[in-house]
């Protein structure tokens, strides 16, 4: 995070297929002649500099360690002055900054080379089914048809998801709610596919070489401002059960207080968004979510609420 924040911009590359994105090399070490941006970026120092409306992502980032995912890629806010830069990206505007993993596994697929596997719902439901890797399944990690992703994985992903409604990744067709006209999904004429689960792809199903057991979290962003009423509990379907300790935090009632304690680890971040009275919207919008939550999780499981903790 500190590299992110503070590190020196070195070099500059666009991000095929993401006009509105650059990969920056960054140095720790001002004036130092770098390495090229090949070479820092196999490193892991480099970043991507993306839009400034994705400044959701660094709150996504902070709400995955808060939760005890450590999924997500560090993310933090900047503001940048580097000559090496477009005006666009200096001219004052805070934009988020997420680390680039250099070992994201990616398909050979310049159409599908944000997946680190060929995913369609039908067989990601299979998945859910078959519990890979759980004692018991019968259903081996590592062999077909099992894909070495853990079946705890994806209820991580799941609750994730569905606490920021991120759609992108398991209902990028927008099949289980109703969009805005500027969704993408209409725009390209996704959501004509919901009549067909066979031409439905998940998208940003990622891992790392260095632990490809578990999932990675890229374009976090979600949709802080979705309503209530229009949450998609698709993307829960064919979800068994959620990680004990992460619903404890949900239920804990500090969710908020946390994450406040945490943000304010980004002063950038904190003071674009007007300190706690201006995240006070968007913390109330996650918590309310957290609540649906739990009463779908006590639904689905038939049990009775439970006493947890005062938060302090």
């Amino acid at each position: 995070m500190q590299l992110l924040a503070h590190g020196e911009v070195t070099g500059r590359a666009r991000v095929p297929g993401h006009g509105q994105v650059l990969r920056v090399g960054l140095s720790g070490r001002a004036g130092a002649v770098p390495p090229d941006l090949g070479r820092l970026c196999s490193e892991g120092r480099c970043g991507l500099i993306k839009r400034a409306q994705d400044l959701a992502e660094v709150l996504a980032f902070h709400l995955d360690r808060v939760l005890g995912l450590s999924r997500s890629l560090p993310a933090v806010a900047r503001r940048f002055r580097s000559p090496l830069l477009p005006y666009r990206f200096t001219r004052g505007t805070p934009r988020p900054v997420v680390w680039w993993a250099p070992d994201v596994r990616h398909l050979n697929d310049s159409d599908n080379d944000q997946n680190s596997f060929a995913l369609g719902w039908q067989r990601y439901q299979a998945l859910l089914r078959l519990r890979c890797g759980s004692p018991g399944s019968g259903a081996p990690l590592a062999e077909p048809p099992c894909l070495g992703v853990r079946h705890t994985e994806w209820a991580r992903l799941a609750l994730f998801d569905f606490l920021l409604q991120v759609h992108d990744r398991l209902d990028r067709h927008c099949c289980g709610f109703e969009p805005e006209p500027s969704d993408p999904c209409l725009e390209e004429r996704l959501r004509e596919k919901c009549r067909n689960p066979g031409e439905l792809l998940l998208v940003h199903i990622l891992v790392r070489e260095s632990d490809p057991s578990r999932l990675v979290y890229i374009d976090n962003a979600g949709k802080l401002l979705h309503p209530q009423s229009k949450l998609n509990f698709r993307l829960l379907e064919g979800i068994d059960g959620f990680p004990e300790s992460v619903v404890k935090v949900i239920a804990s009632g500090c969710l908020e207080n946390f994450l406040l304690k945490s943000l304010r680890m980004d002063p950038e971040f904190w003071d674009s968004q007007g300190g706690p009275q201006g995240l006070k919207p968007l913390l109330l919008t996650i918590t309310e979510r957290a609540q649906v939550l739990l009463d779908y999780i006590r639904e689905a499981a038939h049990a009775e609420k439970v006493h947890f903790p005062q938060c302090k």
